[in-house]
Order: C-alpha cells, then sequence, then structure tokens
C-alpha cells in the first residue's frame, strides 16, 4: 500500500534500555531489521520520520541522559528527523507531537516500535481519537511475554484489535510516495 507526502513512520521507544535481559523482546533483530526498511522507505521519498522517547526516573531502564535512554544505534535518527520526549505511554500526552504533525500537514501515521501492547496501543488509541489515519506495521512491533501470555500472544492479540480500528500492513506491504 503507498501513502503520500502527508504521511509521517513513527518508530516509538526504540531505546537501548528496551534492549536488556530484563526485556526479552520478541524477535528483537528481526524487528530492528523491519524498522529500518521503514525508515530507508520513508526517508528515500522524503517523508517524515518521527522518533518517540520514552524518559523514566533515574535508576530506570529509560533514565533520561543515560545509555540506555539512548535510541538503538540501529535505527538512529538522521538530521532531520524529529524526536519527540514523553513520560507516559501516550505520545501525544503532554508532548508537543500534535503541534509538529499539524506544522507539518500530517494526517496520517504509520507506527512501528515498542512495546505492543503498552506504549504503541495507547499511541494507536489517541492517534484514531484525534482524526488521524493510521497504519500499525504488524511486524513492526513487539513486546516481551507477561505472566502465563508469550510474547507472541500478546502481540496477535493487539493485532487482531488494531486491524479493528486501523489499518494493519506488514513492513515490506508499505511504500511511501
Amino acid at each position: 500500500m503507498q501513502v503520500s507526502k502527508d504521511t509521517a513512520l513513527m518508530v516509538i521507544d526504540v531505546q537501548n534500555g528496551m534492549f536488556l535481559e530484563d526485556y526479552p523482546i520478541h524477535e528483537e533483530e528481526q524487528l530492528l531489521n523491519r524498522i529500518q526498511l521503514l525508515l530507508a522507505k520513508a526517508r528515500e521519498s522524503h517523508n517524515p520520520v518521527i522518533y518517540v522517547q520514552h524518559n523514566e526516573e533515574e535508576g530506570a531502564p529509560l533514565e533520561t541522559h543515560t545509555p540506555g535512554w539512548e535510541i538503538h544505534t540501529a535505527i538512529a535518527p538522521a538530521a532531520q528527523d524529529l524526536i519527540i520526549q514523553k513520560h507516559v505511554p501516550d505520545s501525544f500526552r503532554e508532548t508537543n507531537l500534535q503541534d509538529e504533525l499539524d506544522a507539518r500537514g500530517i494526517k496520517k501515521l504509520v507506527l512501528s516500535g515498542l512495546q505492543t501492547d503498552l506504549c504503541v496501543d495507547a499511541t494507536c488509541r489517541r492517534a484514531v481519537e484525534l482524526g488521524y489515519d493510521v497504519i500499525v506495521v504488524k511486524d513492526a512491533h513487539s513486546t516481551c511475554g507477561q505472566g502465563s501470555r508469550s510474547a507472541e500472544q500478546i502481540i496477535e492479540e493487539y493485532n487482531r484489535s488494531f486491524a479493528e480500528r486501523v489499518k494493519l500492513l506488514e513492513a515490506s506491504e508499505v511504500e511511501f510516495i
């Protein structure tokens, strides 16, 4: 599916601290490879790329201005990319994200990143509420297992839920124009 210039790619919380042993991200290498593919496609077509970077308190894995807080080097931002700082799962709440999207004429969002059941879901829900046309890249978001549920089960459950509200595409199917 082709998406136009009023479309931005969002990469949510793909930070070093999310790839520690404490966070066994499901298929982390494949996730990074798929986000790299999306980044290459968006940049080649000159579509905006927006990174969202979560900030946590002192001692937490995503403590602000620590190595864990840094965006993963495999998908590092380019000079022209926008980085939004957030403190809660919803990337719009108490951030300048909506103002930045409005200023750039962005009407459609392609979502990728971490974690499926937290920040990706919260951002997706809010974007829909705000009237954005949303595509969730079903193989470019991930999480870790929780309790008796595996990461794969959680991802499948959320992909079914996303499909009820937004477009759901694989990374290979997303084409920026």
